[in-house]
This record gives C-alpha cells, sequence and structure tokens, in this order.
C-alpha cells in the first residue's frame, strides 16, 4: 500500500477514515504572506517564500496593504505599513530585558561557576542590568545599575565592535580613553586594533582593563535591528582562572549572547 493512500482511522471518529487537510487556513496564509513581505520586498520573492499562488498572495497583500500591515513604495516594493510599525513599537516598549534574560544567565552561571553580567548600552558607557553570581566565596566587585567606560570593559568593548570606524574615532574624541588600570587601552590605534580583533572573533576580553585582577570574555546581544546595545560576560578572578581559561569560555558567552538576541527578535 502506498504511503497516505488511505486516511489514517480517528479513534475519536468511531474508526472510521477521517481525511486530514494539511493545507494552510486562511490565517495562516495571511501570516505566511505578512512574513514574507517583510523580509522580501518583491512580488515574485513574496510568493516564492510563502509558496502560495500568486493570486492569493496579491489578495493577502493587498488586504493587508489596506489595512496599513503593509506598505507600497514608489518601486512597487513592500515595506512594513504603519499599522505594524506601531504594533512593533508597543511590542518593544513592553520587553523587559531582565525577565528574558535570566534564565540564559542562571544557565551560564551553572555552567561556569563564575558570575555573568549582562549589561545595556547608555551614552559611553554600560550600565549592568543584571548581574548572578556563582556559588564561589567571593563576590565581583560590580553591582546592578554600576556604570562603567565602554573602552574598559568587555561587554563595553563588543559594544564598540558595532561601531563603524568613524564613531569609533568620534567615541574617543568625546571620552579620550581615561586609565582605570595598568591594562586599560588609552590610544585610539590600540582601541582600533582591540575592535578589529573582536569583529574577527566575535568575543571580547577584559585583561584586568577596569578592576586589577578582574577579568571576563563577552558577547555581544543583537535587538531586531542588528544593533549590538547590549552585551554578556563571564567574569571571574585572575587568581582563579588565566586569561586563557577566560577564553576558553567564549563559546559559552557567544552561544548564550545568541540565544538571547533569538528570543529579542534577532534573526541572521
Amino acid at each position: 500500500m502506498v504511503s497516505g493512500s488511505t486516511p489514517a482511522p480517528d479513534p475519536t471518529a468511531g474508526g472510521r477514515p477521517v481525511r486530514i487537510d494539511t493545507a494552510p487556513g486562511a490565517s495562516e496564509k495571511t501570516l505566511l504572506v505578512l512574513e514574507a513581505a517583510m523580509a522580501h520586498g518583491r512580488f515574485t520573492d513574496v510568493v516564492e517564500a510563502t509558496g502560495l499562488a500568486k493570486a492569493t498572495t496579491h489578495r493577502i497583500l493587498a488586504t493587508l496593504i489596506d489595512r496599513q500591515f503593509v506598505a507600497l513604495a514608489a518601486d512597487g516594493t513592500y515595506l512594513p505599513g504603519p499599522k505594524i510599525l506601531s504594533l512593533a513599537g508597543r511590542a518593544m516598549a513592553r520587553i523587559d530585558i531582565t525577565a528574558i534574560v535570566q534564565p540564559f544567565v542562571d544557565e551560564l552561571v551553572e555552567k561556569t561557576h563564575c558570575t555573568v553580567h549582562v549589561g545595556v548600552k547608555n551614552g559611553d558607557e554600560i550600565v549592568y542590568l543584571v548581574r548572578a553570581d556563582s556559588d564561589k566565596p567571593y563576590l565581583m566587585p560590580s553591582r546592578v545599575g554600576l556604570a562603567i567606560p565602554l573602552h574598559t570593559s568587555g561587554i563595553g568593548k563588543v559594544v564598540l565592535g558595532g561601531f563603524t570606524d568613524q564613531g569609533l574615532e568620534r567615541f574617543v574624541e568625546r571620552v579620550g580613553l581615561p586609565r582605570r588600570t595598568a591594562n586599560t587601552i588609552t590610544t585610539l590605534a590600540g582601541l582600533q586594533a582591540e575592535v578589529a580583533e573582536i569583529r574577527r572573533l566575535g568575543y571580547a576580553l577584559d585583561r584586568e582593563e577596569n578592576v586589577p585582577g578582574v577579568a571576563c570574555v563577552a558577547a555581544p546581544i543583537r535587538d531586531t535591528t542588528h544593533t549590538v546595545t547590549y552585551g554578556i560576560s563571564i567574569s571571574t578572578l585572575t587568581l582563579e582562572h588565566s586569561i586563557d581559561q577566560i577564553e576558553a569560555m567564549a563559546p559559552l558567552a557567544v552561544e548564550a549572547a545568541e540565544r538571547i538576541s533569538a528570543a529579542l527578535g534577532h534573526t541572521g
């Protein structure tokens, strides 16, 4: 017997064969077209992405445009409409970043037995939003709400990794790269070299650049616009872990950051 040629019996139907319709319903088709229109500007690409007939896709797009979920640009491409932008803004305003990251932070603490921070860019500084401690008998000299310079911290440096070259130069002109420890990067050339390495590796190291005896590895968290506004770090004492041992935890930091980014809506 050819698989699928006979409908499977349904126990709830008294053993009588029932036919299951796996074709997408009207609501699912609308969502498919809306999602495709947000990712692809051209009609042919939307049709290909959804797998729906051209006539069906065109009809749904016309409704979405009429309801202002999709806008039609002058060159005929599709853009987010006023309604979806408004909904997105309301949704973003209700996001509690600390609640979203906490499960990932707790998991990272359990895996590394180190302190984990999540910070957010605030002007030319990083402000700690979350700090979770391990089972160690000591505490990091940090706290939620503490602001530290971008150039002296792992989280700050992954944020700087998202700057343009011109943006990095303007940042240095503004702040002047004040020294916090003997290891702080204090020159534009030094920071440019560091940022180039961060972009290549996908993570940053703080080699006792903010507090003597404390080091970390940090990874960038990206939002829906692909912007690096947040970062996550694994922090420890250099008396307990060497820089090489800290860097060996980079894949764990990167994985956590990518999972948080996905939870915030980042794709690709």
